[in-house]
């Protein structure tokens, strides 16, 4: 796993489709608002139902996961300030967790698929957003 970091702020993480053990593997801390684990198990394994708690939270930032399904893509990663941090390509099976900075891609591949999860509500792109 590559850790983007800008003056001890881990900005961004880059997870490798090696970084993916056998088991269950978190690459988030606890302490952050989007968690990111990873499950590897063969047939039979069973995992114990559960409910998640109410628990309030509150978030001030949209936090976002990209899953390359197919292709490849450029990260462009960003300081909060808008200060560029560093460039590097995401490919198929990759994860990129994207924390406390600013991004940007360019697609590499046509054909190129990615899943975006991040945190809601969503306010609308004026709200939520300022261009760099």
């Amino acid at each position: 796993m590559q850790v983007i970091e800008k003056d001890g702020v881990v900005l961004a993480r880059h997870i490798l489709e090696e970084d993916w053990n056998e088991g269950l593997n978190f690459f988030s801390e606890d302490s952050e608002y989007i968690q990111l684990g990873a499950w590897s198990y063969d047939e039979g394994k069973e995992l114990l139902a559960h409910v998640h708690n109410e628990v309030p939270r509150q978030i001030n930032r949209t936090y976002e996961v990209l899953y390359i399904r197919k292709g490849k893509i450029r990260a462009k990663i960003y300081t909060l300030q808008e200060e560029p941090v560093c460039e590097f390509d995401v490919k198929e099976g990759e994860l990129l967790v994207l924390l406390e900075c600013g991004h940007g891609y360019t697609i590499l591949e046509d054909g190129t698929k990615v899943i975006e999860i991040k945190n809601g509500p969503y306010l609308g792109a004026d709200v939520d957003r300022r261009r760099i």
